[in-house]
């Protein structure tokens, strides 16, 4: 991985000091399917950008872990392996910045529109912020949606998880969310999640609708539940010492490609959502449940002691910004 990752950070300097010789890659890895919300906005951003930059860059995207897995990403990054990775918010934590884990909350965002309120606002640019000193620069938040619930039975009231192994990734919020509704929490890298369900190791898992048909996931789960009971998103990142060593023109060439992009991505991330879960019901393999509003409440408040137990984590001051902005 060190050697990998140092050849990378090589090539990545030499690929600017070179612009002259040839277009300046940009290597965007990402973890999950071509076809989720993710990859086919980073598909977009890669026709945007070199079609702005009139060729001076070339965009390389890697999608389905085939350069890092989830462990190992942010480190290729700031090693200058990999120049550009979209994340989901709850990798920053590791890192130092636990206050990007509020958005695993349970039910932290009532809406869509309440979520944008917080992404596009100042806390949102102030989170993307404290990422500098890490050598990265936060560009956009790319949106997946809410999240569904997944087993081999039947998840309608949280005695229904007593004792599961559930899948989650590395979060603190969200171990301690699954230990309140009573599983027990393992922690799998999303590109192990699919074969995990398949062979057992786990019995059920929490994702979005894309991401869980287009891993075929839903071919080892009997039972899915509508519960919209977390967000998943991702913020677009970039080493920054690559960024800041970009020609001025070319790095706001690069925004603007961004910023069309993220635009296309909120466009499609719902409807693609949608769309798998649909396909989901046509396959026929799992059965869908959706929560009444009095089976909501009780997850509500069977999920509402995570808020207690992270609050220090996290920090309160963020955790009641957010609150504020979303109307509560």
């Amino acid at each position: 991985m060190q050697i990998k990752a140092l050849v990378g950070a090589l090539a990545a300097a030499l690929s600017v000091s070179a612009q002259a010789q040839g277009p300046i890659v940009i290597k965007f890895s990402h973890v999950v399917a071509p076809d989720t919300p993710k990859g086919q906005a980073a598909e977009r951003f890669k026709q945007l950008a070199e079609r702005m930059s009139k060729g001076r860059v070339r965009v390389e995207v890697y999608p389905n872990s085939q350069l890092y897995k989830d462990r190992e990403e942010l480190e290729a990054l700031q090693l200058g392996a990999v120049q550009m990775l979209a994340p989901s918010l709850a990798k920053f934590s590791p890192l130092g910045v636990k206050e990007f884990e509020a958005f695993d909350l349970p039910y932290i965002f009532p809406s869509k529109a309440a979520l944008y309120a917080v992404t596009e606002g100042p806390i949102g640019k102030d989170l993307l912020r404290k990422l500098e000193p890490k050598g990265i620069t936060g560009l956009a938040y790319w949106d997946n949606g809410f999240k569904v619930m997944s087993a081999n039975k039947p998840l309608l009231a949280p005695s229904d998880f007593r004792g599961l192994r559930m899948r989650i990734q590395a979060s603190k919020v969200l171990d301690a969310q699954m230990r309140a509704l009573g599983a027990r929490p393992q922690v799998l890298a999303f590109s192990e999640t699919a074969p995990a369900l398949r062979d057992g190791v786990v019995e059920g898992t929490e994702n979005t609708p894309s991401n869980m048909y287009t891993q075929k996931m839903h071919e080892s789960q009997k039972h899915l539940t509508v519960s919209n009971h977390g967000y998943l998103g991702y913020a677009v990142i970039v080493n920054k010492k690559f960024w800041d060593g970009l020609p001025s023109d070319l790095r706001s060439t690069l925004e603007r490609a961004m910023t069309e992009a993220t635009a296309y991505e909120k466009t499609i991330a719902q409807r693609t959502n949608d769309a798998a879960l649909e396909a989901i019901r046509r396959a026929g393999t799992t059965t869908i449940h959706t929560l009444s509003p009095q089976q909501q409440a009780e997850w509500r408040r069977a999920m509402m002691p995570v808020y207690t137990q992270m609050e220090a984590r996290i920090g309160k001051d963020i955790v009641r910004a957010i609150n504020r902005d979303v109307g509560r």
